[in-house]
């Protein structure tokens, strides 16, 4: 739901990219047998009538069609269903940094506390100078490498 243009992508599956305009959410149902996926969007994107493009925010690979992980930074959500004693976890993480609010989470909670998780502030602002890129924050292992930030 941001004010500007987002490009949503869930991997698995491989594939997708769908444009999200201003103010728009994003729905979808986890296929059976899906154990995990990670989630993010891409932001400041530009792709030709091939797919081919770049994102200035969650690149992946300058394509439209994702055939693997965004490049940092993004923000990420992910889901692991049917784990230990058959139960489902999800996150949002900045461990790739982080580029737009989020909020994720079950569209039917169910019974106990299950409840959709968000980090709904633009937090950019936040970032130290020296992870500061167009469009968002890098992670220190993006920004810095070695063993002291990517262990």
């Amino acid at each position: 739901n941001c004010p500007y243009t987002v490009w949503r992508r869930r991997q698995p599956p491989k594939g997708g990219g769908r444009r999200l305009e201003r103010g728009q959410s994003w729905w979808f149902w986890a296929p059976p047998g899906t154990k995990m996926a990670r989630i993010w969007g891409r932001t400041n994107c530009n792709f030709d009538g091939a797919g081919r493009g770049w994102c200035q925010t969650g690149d992946c690979g300058g394509v439209l069609e994702c055939k693997g992980w965004g490049k940092p930074p993004n923000t990420l959500a992910e889901y692991a269903l049917n784990q230990f004693s058959n139960l489902d976890f999800w996150d949002i993480s900045v461990i790739d940094g982080f580029n737009i609010p989020m909020s994720f989470g079950p569209t039917n909670p169910g019974p106990g506390k299950c409840h959709p998780i968000q980090c709904v502030a633009n937090i950019n602002g936040e970032c130290p100078g020296s992870l500061r890129v167009p469009g968002g924050c890098n992670n220190p292992c993006t920004t810095f490498g070695g063993q002291q930030y990517c262990a």
